[in-house]
């Protein structure tokens, strides 16, 4: 692993490599990449960056000032291995190449303006988070839209619904039924030989690994566990994540989602968010209160919950998103925290005795979320719950479902749309910006690019289902 600019030359010239990729992740959270030949990287490169075009980049630069720099970071170095030729990747934030200043719309720019804000408060020195996040293995995926026709196709051998198809060389009908998938052995787990896959490529791409396994729904919905990271590192970690996840099953003819809901009926994909905060090597987050949390842990939660639903906005951005936050599936929609409920937005796992494993997990973010503009909403949202001492009310430690109608009305809910989070975020962001970690400028940019081209369009088109609803009306 090389941790100096000095390490990654000597890697490169050790080993010959000829080709060097920088990838970079763009405002709505897709990597984007550059490949050069070595000889156009030198010490200044980790710097001064690399120069590109970012006019192309969504929400980005308009295409009279374009000019902008990528800056390795060399201590994400890792060979490629999904490329023919031997090729070294690093991980870059985008800066003003006039100014040397960091993009003030580079996520990874932001992510780490929320390090900055948490070290400069005296709270702490170091956020911690583990994403959790869950994917669909399909072998057949296909979807139009035009004028005059929409609809959308997935399929896999594992899906429930193929119990009585006919298969070549005969259907074995072993198939994970509906909300059965968590965690059956083979045969009924197609998938293990290609999830270890997955966990020992993410492996040689410098990413801790630590467990694989199939997740409740039927059709192919899995997970892979990593280590709990800093900020930066833990999404650097889940962008290599899903990189090499869906390059590993692309190679088998497979393909991967990380869409919330992609089947009716039946669990989504979340990405649990494991969170805690420490100073000089110490956590933070453990107490002698409610599940042995800390009151600056409390305080926490009463941030994240307090700004929910604004943050939605970042942590769940897709229209789709809405759809898995339902109640019925183990959706976390109550704005509440609980030691063991699975409905509530917050659940505190257990950790036996050991401080260092004391933390929340947020439940209701996706993988549909820019990790690194998600990760520092969620930090500041937690800080300002402990810069104004946030009470976050009662535990929810009953089952939801014994709730009557009206105990069930008192318990906030999340957003029922990306509409309804986007307003949140347009009427609740001071949290953001008086930080400095978001500027105005990017919250208004990410509302009208999540209205021009999500929200809007959505509302344009008709939705297959409601012909079934109102053709004959």
């Amino acid at each position: 692993m090389a941790h100096t600019p000095q390490d990654v030359l000597n890697w490169i010239k050790n080993d010959g490599i000829q080709v060097i990729d920088l990838k970079f992740i763009d405002m709505p959270g897709t990597w984007q990449h550059l490949t050069l030949h070595h000889s156009q990287i030198d010490e200044s490169s980790f710097t001064d960056g690399v120069a590109f075009d970012g006019s192309s980049i969504r929400g980005w630069k308009a295409i009279n000032e374009s000019d902008m720099s990528m800056v390795p970071d060399p201590t994400t170095a890792w060979i490629d291995p999904f490329m023919a030729e031997p090729t070294l990747s690093m991980i870059c934030s985008i800066q003003e190449p006039r100014t040397g200043e960091p993009y003030s719309r580079c996520p990874r720019s932001i992510a780490q303006k929320a390090i900055d804000y948490l070290a400069s408060s005296g709270v702490g020195d170091e956020a911690f988070f583990g994403p959790e996040a869950e994917f669909f293995v399909f072998e057949d995926v296909r979807f139009d839209q035009t004028e005059n026709k929409a609809f959308y196709y997935v399929d896999t051998k594992e899906g429930r619904w193929n119990t009585g198809r006919v298969e070549e060389g005969g259907n074995l009908g072993y198939k994970p039924g509906y909300k059965q998938g968590y965690f059956p052995v083979a045969p009924t787990d197609s998938l293990q030989d290609l999830r270890t896959e997955m966990l020992l490529v993410m492996e040689k791409c410098g990413v801790e690994i630590e467990k694989h396994h199939h997740e409740v729904a039927t059709g192919g919905q899995c997970e892979l566990g990593f280590k709990f990271a800093p900020l930066i590192q833990a999404a650097d970690a889940l962008m290599a994540y899903k990189y090499c996840i869906k390059n590993v099953a692309y190679k088998h003819g497979k393909s991967v989602t990380f869409m919330p809901k992609p089947l009716f009926n039946d669990n989504g994909s979340g990405m649990h968010t494991h969170q805690s905060i420490w100073k000089g090597g110490q956590p933070l987050f453990w107490g002698e209160g409610y599940a042995n949390l800390s009151p600056m842990a409390l305080h926490y939660i009463g941030g994240i919950l307090t700004h929910a639903p604004a943050l939605l906005a970042f942590t769940n951005p897709s229209t789709n998103s809405y759809k898995r936050l339902v109640p019925g599936f183990e959706a976390p929609v109550n704005l509440a925290y609980s030691q063991g409920n699975r409905s509530a937005s917050i659940r505190i796992p257990l950790s036996g005795p050991n401080p260092k494993a004391k933390r929340l997990e947020f439940r209701c973010p996706d993988a549909t979320a820019n990790p690194y503009l998600a990760f520092a909403a969620m930090l500041c949202a937690g800080l300002d719950g402990i810069k104004n001492q946030i009470d976050p009310g009662d535990p929810l430690d009953v089952d939801i479902y014994d709730l009557t109608p009206e105990e069930l009305a008192k318990i906030p809910s999340t957003p029922g749309s990306l509409l309804d989070a986007l307003e949140a975020l347009r009427s609740d962001h001071s949290f953001l910006t008086e930080t400095g970690v978001f500027t105005e400028d990017f919250i208004e940019n990410w509302i009208e690019y999540k209205l021009d081209t999500e929200v809007n369009p959505m509302r344009l088109r008709p939705h297959p289902y409601e012909f079934a609803l109102y053709y004959d009306a």
